[in-house]
């Protein structure tokens, strides 16, 4: 996977791209698996299906009963037993099994030929530690999906790997200096190599043919300040990775005394997070590590706590760098606050549990809430013997009109649309945005042929309104898929109703979009005429 490399002449100092050439030309860069840079590639793709991505990953036995076992694991916690990988794609959504197919990819690669002062084994340790820390904090601060903070977290400092394939012996000595110190090894590779860890990482992820949303937090890890753009998601995800990345440096460069003061301060500046949100984060990481790495196959020893590891450090006073006075006054403010505190607790509580379930974005409710619903839904449905409508919907060309328009006109969009179907339905129907551009309907005591109706009125609706955003004028139009859940008779899994409708809904994209289409058990699918 990787080759043996020379070490690069002191007499001229090369530019980022003459490092970037030598490391491709000298194979220091891993080698993606088959699964994994075919997966990478469909999954931008608007027409790839779940069937698509289900089918690729089965190709690989390994890989899938890899994949099942962290799925029906505590890193999850889903209820009810995963047993197929189709179900764990329908259920995790593309995002999520990509993210373990590339951790299981870079974890499990073949050992590569890197320098004596590398340490293979701690390198993914760590790694693994920014991942975990990644999801801990994005699920403080924001209701994104935290998989594309995990997969970055733990590719962050591939660059570390390559250089050290690549530069052997300098590298060595470079590590040797850093002695621990991030800022101080950026430097020097910067001074002795030509480009730093950083960017050396960002571009094999270009090489690789990763999305921005993986790339772009690779670079800017390490300086969230120096992201200059405008998506508001992919900021928060870099200032995210930024903060995983100090929580496993208290953990593992032995220097856990300026990495915590850091955390602090920048967790709490970035996101506002309060001393106690902090603390939980620290108290938990170790043992949310601890399983992950025996999820992920890796032999990590226990590791203690973070509260552990500064005491052991001796470090409360000189951190918190408080007189005794100052505690004092401290102790004396939060006592007069806790019955305020208490007052709003059940008022906090109620609204936290409301947007918990909420999308961000388009404010109907989100992927979880919907799956929980439809259980609900099914349940009533065999009860009573009535039966179940589904509806995919997927706003048609959304790549190419966020790439043409940008991302801030297709947000306008996507929660132009959310507004304008719960306006169509009727009010005891579920609307949820699916992910991405998809949205997901639920109809309660609904045929066949009443579900063709409702899912005709919604596409024609959205074909006929005026989308004008910022002075501009948008024409937008969207496929459906339809599904029904037949209450008596035959039983069906809510992942087969699932799988139904996105046939369905693959087929009205490939006879031209902008149509409803609806599957039929006997047929396969067919197509209803508008």
């Amino acid at each position: 996977m990787f080759k043996s490399t020379a070490i690069i002449k002191d007499q001229i100092m090369p530019t980022k791209e003459d490092v970037l050439q030598h490391v491709i030309e000298t194979g220091s860069l891993p080698t993606l698996s088959t699964v994994a840079s075919t997966l990478i590639n469909i999954t931008g793709k608007e027409e790839t299906t779940i069937y698509d991505i289900s089918k690729l990953i089965a190709q690989d036995v390994s890989l899938s009963s890899k994949i099942l076992k962290v799925v029906n694991s505590s890193f999850y916690n889903f209820p009810n037993e995963v047993g197929t990988i189709q179900q764990a794609v329908t259920i995790l959504g593309t995002n999520a099994v990509r993210s373990l197919v590339l951790s299981f990819s870079f974890l499990n690669m073949e050992r590569p030929q890197h320098g004596a002062g590398f340490n293979y084994g701690r390198f993914w340790e760590e790694s693994l530690a920014a991942a975990v820390a990644s999801k801990l904090i994005m699920a403080k601060v924001s209701d994104q999906d935290p998989e594309e903070a995990f997969t970055v977290s733990l590719l962050q400092n591939l660059g570390k790997l390559i250089l050290a394939c690549a530069y052997r012996e300098t590298y060595d000595q470079l590590l040797e200096e850093a002695a621990g110190s991030e800022k101080r090894l950026l430097e020097l590779e910067d001074e002795r190599i030509g480009a730093n860890h950083a960017y050396i990482g960002g571009e094999a992820a270009k090489h690789w043919n990763f999305p921005d949303s993986l790339s772009i937090p690779i670079i800017h890890h390490h300086n969230p300040d120096g992201y200059r753009g405008d998506d508001a998601d992919l900021k928060t995800e870099i200032r995210v990775v930024h903060l995983a990345a100090l929580l496993a440096n208290i953990m593992y460069s032995g220097n856990p005394i300026d990495y915590h003061g850091s955390f602090r301060e920048r967790a709490q500046k970035m996101f506002k997070l309060e001393a106690a949100s902090i603390d939980e984060i620290l108290e938990q990481a170790n043992k949310d590590v601890a399983k992950a790495a025996n999820y992920f196959g890796l032999n990590i020893e226990g590791t203690a706590s973070i509260p552990e590891i500064l005491q052991q450090a001796n470090i409360e006073l000189s951190l918190l760098n408080m007189s005794y006075e100052q505690i004092n006054r401290e102790l004396v403010q939060s006592k007069m606050q806790l019955e305020k505190l208490t007052s709003e607790l059940e008022e906090k509580n109620s609204y936290l549990e409301e947007i918990a379930n909420l999308d961000g974005l388009t404010q109907i409710y989100n992927h979880r809430y919907f799956q929980e619903s439809l259980d609900k839904e099914i349940s009533r449905s065999i009860r009573q013997e009535n039966e179940l409508g589904l509806i995919l919907a997927d706003i048609d060309n959304f790549k190419k009109f966020n790439d043409f328009y940008g991302h801030q006109a297709g947000d306008y969009v996507l929660k132009e649309v959310a507004s304008l179907c719960g306006g169509v339905i009727r009010e005891y129907d579920l609307i949820a945005r699916y992910g991405g551009e998809e949205f997901v309907f639920i109809l309660p005591e609904t045929n066949q042929a009443d579900a063709l109706i409702v899912a005709e009125k919604i596409r024609s609706a959205i074909e006929q309104h005026p989308f004008n955003y910022e002075g501009e004028d948008y024409r937008v139009t969207s496929s459906f898929g339809v599904a029904i859940f037949p209450g008596a008779g035959k039983p069906m899994k809510k992942t087969e109703l699932i799988e139904r409708a996105d046939k369905a809904l693959y087929t009205a994209k490939k006879k031209g979009r902008n149509r409803v289409e609806v599957y039929a058990e006997k047929s396969g699918w067919f197509g209803k005429p508008k």
